[in-house]
């Protein structure tokens, strides 16, 4: 390809932070966990210090300057006109004095960017440059200050410019070529499958349009390349275009969403020979860590010290790839002797796609949104099986404070933090006495309040002191209890705060105190607005209204049901009407389950797939079925399976011989595989996929009746049969395939069930399957029962 040159008239937009982290920055990465302020905190913390300041004083003063192909521009925390004094404010907990040397070397270079933008803007000769440093504990300032003239601030503003300006050349020069590239991009597969072509025009208009898009898109009609196709096409409008996008995002629940994204990619590469985009992995820090043993500072890792004096190279390395999953990205950050999670972290900026997790956009410290609001960025968002995000956002708008871990967090404590921690054990204790084994509060009790306060600052100053010791139960516990006070201030109707006691009214007796999330709607709402537009996919959004409601939707949002490309002639799907599955019926229901199960083997030999809604109910079939028909090959889903063995189980599908895998409903099988043709051919459902009755489900469906209505349907009906569409889903993944389906609980025989269910599938309401009547009821042996 001919080199492909920015216009001469573009130019480059760089803010002030971004310029000097790029330019400035030097020494070790220092990471240690510590109680550092958050974001909201050190905003209030800015305002505070504006408040004490006099009439002439101007809080965020817009600048913005043009320096050769570069535009530089940001926000200057104040500007006392009187005393003409700039200030960059810093808000820090602990000791003045461990504010390490090279972070007060980045402040003193922002300020001296700040100070040279406001003389130009200004007109002024001179100016007093002050760093302010607010300790969020006492509420005292430290202010360093230093006079410098226009001309110096002039000189330095440059000589930070001169080192970025091939950089900023080189980024043009490459969103010219990516422009150019994706203008011409094709469809890597031809012919398009059905439905496909609707779902990639209505992405390309939202994602031009600026809106949001929620697709329910039917299982096999290549919803991974159906999104990524139109937005890479929709990203090729000119960088200086007002409907220009800066990033894309792919955001999945799982690992096996994010290996279907990064295929996709690649397909979309190969194509038509190698593409100008950067694709970047993000991964876990648990995961990506290669000392986990070590603290995340210099003298401790190898891999963090003299990080950001290395980084250059290895940056400069990882964007010349272009192809940076998790494996190729953890061999270049080794080559440069780095830490490949914050390799990452800082390549973010500089790739084009992003492929994550969740967490990564929709968590309260999620990296992509909030460096995306610092960058003011343009991105869209697209939202892999967007039906787990309801659950996924309540989990991350949580918190659980546990008793076992304040007594673990005080045993390790040191003399200083006794007392607090004592004191927060008492309130707790009493609490729990109070407490027969669950309930909800109103608020949390005044005492208790105070005390988690006390210890939760006590903690946090105590960190500060020591960054140098290695996290542990003390550590862990101050970074729960200051989500959990966090959340805790923010509580409202759409989250629960509730106690529950284990062992009650035993010496094991232990209390567990929780922020539990009802409705992420409005977390998840800010996230829809700080993107361009986003697009959420699955083969189960329906009712559309429990997703819009659950995810606080734009009301502006669009909506797409795409038919399905399938025949009811390629699915026989039969209801066993006779079979209970409830709870208090299941030792009554396995001769009947097995019995279908062996039956339908018989009939047509092959590999099923068979799901129930816990191990324990999983196990006894299973058992019952090795029993009673030992001719009948099985294997079985494990708890907690490593990644190796969940492969093992997907290739006994894929190469190995007929039988029946059993499953958990909404575990790692239930969705995102696809076993095409004869990997699978049947599928056995047992119970609704409800949620297990409990007082904590029950508190939840009564808080959501209260806000949206339908506590039952939002709360049980609807997450259950959600997840016996999707499981259902693996059995039809191509216009060839044929199968059945199973669905082996007499209430699907119900019409406000059966509605719930895809109005293409041939529901066939079977009273007798194969001489059943009279099996429900009927005993099975003592060995068919494992030990619970």
């Amino acid at each position: 390809m001919e080199p492909v040159l920015p216009p001469a008239n573009r130019r480059f937009l760089i803010g002030v932070r971004e310029l000097v982290e790029f330019t400035a920055r030097a020494g070790d990465l220092d990471q240690r966990f510590g109680a550092a302020p958050t974001a909201q905190e050190g905003l209030a913390g800015h305002a505070r210090v504006a408040a004490r300041r006099g009439s002439d004083y101007e809080s965020e003063v817009v600048l913005s300057a043009d320096e050769g192909l570069l535009t530089v521009r940001g926000r200057a925390d104040g500007f006392d006109k009187h005393l003409q004094r700039l200030e960059e404010i810093k808000t820090y907990r602990g000791r003045f004095e461990s504010i390490k040397p090279n972070q007060r070397s980045l402040h003193w270079a922002q300020a001296q960017v700040y100070g040279h933008l406001l003389c130009q803007a200004r007109g002024l000769t001179r100016i007093e440059l002050a760093l302010v440093y607010l300790n969020l504990e006492d509420e005292r300032e430290t202010v360093l200050l230093r006079w410098a003239t226009a001309s110096e601030l002039e000189q330095f503003h440059r000589r930070l410019c001169g080192l970025f300006v091939s950089w900023a050349q080189q980024e043009l020069a490459h969103q010219a070529r990516r422009s150019q590239a994706l203008q011409t991009l094709s469809f890597p597969l031809a012919p398009l499958r059905p439905g496909q072509r609707d779902l990639a025009e209505a992405v390309w208009r939202c994602l031009r349009k600026g809106r949001s898009l929620m697709v329910q898109a039917p299982t096999g009609i290549g919803k991974t390349l159906g999104t990524l196709f139109p937005s890479l096409k929709a990203m090729a409008a000119p960088p200086s275009s007002p409907k220009a996008l800066d990033k894309l995002f792919y955001l999945a629940a799982k690992g096996s969403g994010r290996d279907l994204a990064l295929r996709a990619l690649s397909s979309l590469s190969a194509a038509r020979g190698p593409q100008p985009l950067r694709v970047l992995e993000l991964m876990a820090r648990e995961k990506a860590c290669e000392h986990p043993d070590k603290a995340c500072y210099g003298q401790s890792c190898p891999l963090a010290r003299g990080f950001y004096d290395k980084l250059p190279r290895a940056r400069a390395a990882a964007v010349q790839a272009g192809w940076l999953d998790a494996t190729s990205l953890r061999q270049i950050a080794l080559e440069h002797e780095l830490c490949p999670y914050h390799l990452g972290r800082d390549l973010i900026n500089w790739a084009d796609v992003v492929v994550g997790d969740y967490n990564h956009w929709f968590d309260t410290h999620g990296v992509l949104y909030a460096i995306s609001l610092a960058r003011s960025w343009q991105v869209a968002v697209l939202v892999d099986e967007a039906h787990n995000l309801i659950e996924r956002g309540r989990q991350m708008y949580s918190v659980t404070l546990s008793e076992s871990t304040l007594k673990l967090a005080r045993g390790v404590a040191p003399p200083d933090l006794k007392r607090p921690l004592s004191r927060l054990q008492r309130h707790w204790r009493e609490l729990r006495t109070n407490t027969a084994d669950y309930r909800v509060l109103d608020e949390l009790p005044l005492p208790l309040r105070l005390a988690l306060h006390n210890a939760s600052a006590r903690i946090a100053a105590w960190q500060a002191q020591h960054p140098e010791l290695a996290p542990g139960p003390l550590h862990q516990f101050g970074f729960d209890l200051m989500r959990f006070l966090h959340y805790a201030d923010q509580a409202s109707l759409h989250s629960l705060i509730d106690v529950s006691v284990g062992h009650p009214g035993t010496r094991q007796a232990s209390a567990c105190l929780s922020v539990r999330n009802v409705l992420p709607a409005p977390f998840l709402k800010e996230r829809w607005n700080a993107a361009r537009a986003s697009v959420l996919f699955s083969a189960t959004l329906a009712p559309t209204h429990h997703y819009r409601h659950m995810l606080g939707w734009p009301d502006d949002g669009l909506e797409l049901d795409l038919p399905v490309p399938f025949h009811s002639e390629q699915l026989q799907v039969r209801v066993a009407a006779k079979v209970s599955t409830r709870w208090a019926d299941r030792p009554q229901s396995l001769p009947a389950l097995v019995h279908i199960m062996a039956a339908q083997w018989r009939s047509r030999p092959g590999k099923y797939l068979a799901f129930f809604s816990s191990f324990d109910y999983l196990g006894q079939v299973s058992a019952a079925l090795q029993t009673h028909y030992p001719q009948v090959p099985q294997w079985r889903q494990e708890t907690r399976m490593h990644e190796d063995r969940q492969q093992a189980f997907i290739e006994r599908f894929r190469s190995g011989a007929a039988g029946i895998g059993f499953a958990v409903l909404g575990g790692s099988f239930a969705e995102g595989i696809d076993l095409p043709g004869e990997q699978l051919i049947g599928a056995f459902i047992a119970t609704l996929g409800l949620p297990q009755i409990n007082p904590v489900q029950e508190e939840l469906r009564k808080r959501t009746h209260q806000l949206l209505g339908q506590g039952y349907e939002h709360t049980y009906l609807y997450p259950g049969l959600r997840k016996v569409v999707q499981a259902a889903g693996r059995v039809i993944r191509s216009p060839s395939d044929r199968g059945v389906v199973w669905l082996m609980d007499e209430r699907y025989a119900q019409a406000r069930v059966r509605a719930l269910l895809p109005n293409w599938w041939p529901i066939e309401l079977i009273a007798d399957p194969g001489g059943l009547e009279g099996a429900q009821g009927a005993q099975l042996p003592q060995e068919a029962f494992p030990d619970r």
